[in-house]
């Protein structure tokens, strides 16, 4: 089986898949478009920030399993990779420190101005009268937008520097806040209108793109201080550019549009004329404690796939099916048994949507459960029922509601 890993992965964890008898191709400089090719004879993909295109699926009849060695998966299509019956599984929460690390570090280095004084210094300019105007942290308002695991490690770090905390996510309650020591915002809104201080901890979704809208880029006070570390589609960029440029706002960005692909080289971009905002180089997750704990999850997610058939952390799979019906089929554990279940549902045009077959202890018996897209005819369940040398038992149920 082979593993292309397409991003910078810890020698030691290149050495743990190599370890599971695997192909492994280790190539941390392939873009998208060479992945096409890399990938066309793989089993599994490891990306970081790669991304894997439908044209990379569509040219791999191998591959089986693409792990995003980190949390959020919009470089990778899932739309075709689930079309093509590709897992996508992700490693959520092993970066959130290191993330919440440099979203402090972006609000000190803006409020400091230590970028500044750097550039300065390295250009023989002294100006420590204009560098020493900083307004402090202590005592601030930050609103935290997203109160997952990164958001979450943010308040923490910003509650021991003796920041006030605000926070509002889809999911939290007054209750929750209460017992995290946050003040619960009902509405971005209201965060915004508060808060000294902006950081976003959101993944990207239809429903959060774009989110970070102009109205709410111009309800932020004079004065904000606004950090990304999130992805770049969920802010309007032009409406922060604006702010930005006009002074209204400072910003800290770790990612932002028509970010560069490849991992080193020339590029510009717009933002680098923009004098209140700071850009790091996405490497929000990239310290070697984060990187270390990321590969060692993607590493266990290959050696349960591998050994098990089994894929922890797959996120492409269907939320909801069809099935209105569920048939148990409780039968002697020998062969044919199930395949003369599923021809009889076959002859009535039914789709088994999904099914699960577990075995008694002795081995004698098993359960089936079957999830349907039609109800079976009691015609059909005669069929099944009357196999009394391999079916023990059938059952329908109605998953609105009724048994037969």
């Amino acid at each position: 089986m082979r593993v292309v890993v397409a991003d910078k992965f810890p020698e030691k964890y290149v050495s743990e898949l190599q370890k599971l008898n695997l192909d492994v191709d280790y190539n941390p400089k392939l873009g998208a478009e060479d992945l096409v090719d890399a990938a066309k004879t793989a089993a599994i993909v490891i990306v970081r920030s790669t991304v894997v295109n439908e044209k990379c699926i569509q040219n791999s009849n191998e591959l089986s399993l693409i792990i995003r060695a980190g949390a959020g998966v919009n470089n990778i299509d899932l739309k075709a990779a689930s079309a093509k019956g590709i897992y996508v599984a992700n490693c959520p929460g092993k970066n959130s420190i290191a993330v919440a690390e440099l979203a402090i570090g972006l609000i000190l280095a803006i409020d400091r101005k230590i970028p500044d004084n750097v550039i300065d210094f390295r250009n023989g300019k002294w100006n420590k009268a204009l560098y020493s105007k900083a307004d402090g942290l202590f005592g601030k308002k930050l609103g935290i937008i997203g109160t997952g695991k990164i958001g979450m490690e943010l308040v923490k770090r910003a509650q021991s520097c003796g920041i006030r905390v605000y926070a509002w996510s889809r999911s939290l309650t007054p209750e929750r806040a209460a017992a995290i020591g946050v003040e619960y915002c009902k509405t971005i809104e209201d965060l915004v209108e508060a808060v000294d201080i902006v950081s976003v901890h959101l993944a990207l979704k239809p429903e959060t793109k774009g989110i970070i809208s102009k109205d709410i880029i111009e309800r932020m006070k004079p004065g904000t201080i606004f950090i990304n570390t999130a992805r770049a589609e969920v802010v309007d960029e032009d409406a922060l550019v604006k702010a930005a440029e006009a002074g209204k706002i400072r910003a800290g960005l770790d990612v932002f549009n028509d970010e560069p692909e490849q991992k080193e080289g020339e590029f510009s971009s717009s933002l680098q004329e923009v004098k209140n905002i700071y850009v790091t180089h996405h490497i929000g997750a990239s310290t070697e404690q984060a990187q270390n704990a990321v590969a060692a999850d993607a590493i266990s997610i290959v050696k349960e796939y591998v050994s098990e058939g089994r894929v922890r952390n797959w996120v492409n799979r269907c939320d909801s099916t069809d099935a209105g019906w569920q048939l148990i089929v409780r039968h002697y554990d020998k062969p044919g048994v199930l395949a003369n279940v599923m021809t009889v549902l076959k002859e009535g045009n039914i789709n088994a949507e999904e099914l699960a077959n577990v075995i008694f202890d002795g081995k004698i018996a098993a359960c089936c459960t079957i999830q349907l897209d039609a109800q079976p005819s009691e015609e059909m369940l005669d069929k099944i029922r009357n196999r009394s040398d391999e079916v023990i038992s059938a059952t329908l149920i109605n998953l609105n509601g009724s048994t037969k």
